[in-house]
């Protein structure tokens, strides 16, 4: 393991540690919160490809109603409740205790889906050479509203140039894009299109 590689994982627990116990009173609000527009269960767990590839369960607050029927569209599903959590992003508080495991980084490119893996460049592989990240690159420079391309480029470029001073940067402008709620969504969906298929069809 790399001096920065240790530099980082200091930084992870130093803060993810207790940003997880300080923000427990809201993730237990947001519980309730889930519990009473959603129903059960308020976590959504999913397996999502960490560090080269290797699967862990990623823990989010549901944002989402259970699908009604095959391939019904995020749009259908997501409900204003719903949205508010993934623009405030106080659904990702969960995966606080994903940092602390080792499981994730705070910074880094995002964890996506399993069935990405095989569809990937040996380019845009790459970006499984570092742990995932709660925040990265790509979300500070467009979230959702940039284009797969675009934000594989973004997770690239972060893992040639990945350091501590660009960590502490990309923090610091996540804090910015959260408070302004910008680039939540690709324009006209409820979540960003899956990565090689129909654009009309939507992510969970």
């Amino acid at each position: 393991m790399s001096r920065y590689d240790r530099l980082k994982r200091a930084l992870d627990l130093a803060v993810a540690g207790p940003a997880l116990i300080v923000s427990l009173p809201v993730q237990a609000a947001v519980a309730v919160a889930v519990r009473q527009n959603l129903g059960s269960p308020v976590l959504f767990p999913q397996t999502r490809p960490g560090l080269h590839g290797k699967p862990f369960r990623l823990l989010k607050f549901r944002s989402m109603r259970e699908v009604a029927y095959p391939g019904q569209p995020d749009a259908e599903r997501i409900t204003r409740f719903g949205t508010i959590l993934r623009s405030t992003s106080l659904d990702e508080l969960p995966s606080l205790w994903n940092v602390v495991r080792g499981d994730m980084s705070l910074v880094g490119p995002r964890p996506l889906l399993m069935e990405y893996l095989e569809r990937y460049t040996p380019e845009q592989t790459r970006r499984h050479d570092v742990r995932p990240g709660v925040t990265g690159l790509a979300q500070v420079t467009g979230r959702n509203a940039s284009s797969w391309e675009e934000r594989f480029a973004h997770d690239v470029d972060y893992v040639n140039r990945r350091s501590l001073t660009l960590d502490l940067r990309i923090l610091a402008r996540t804090v910015l894009t959260v408070l302004r709620r910008h680039g939540i969504t690709a324009e006209g969906s409820a979540s960003m299109p899956k990565f090689g298929e129909d654009p009309e069809a939507d992510s969970t």
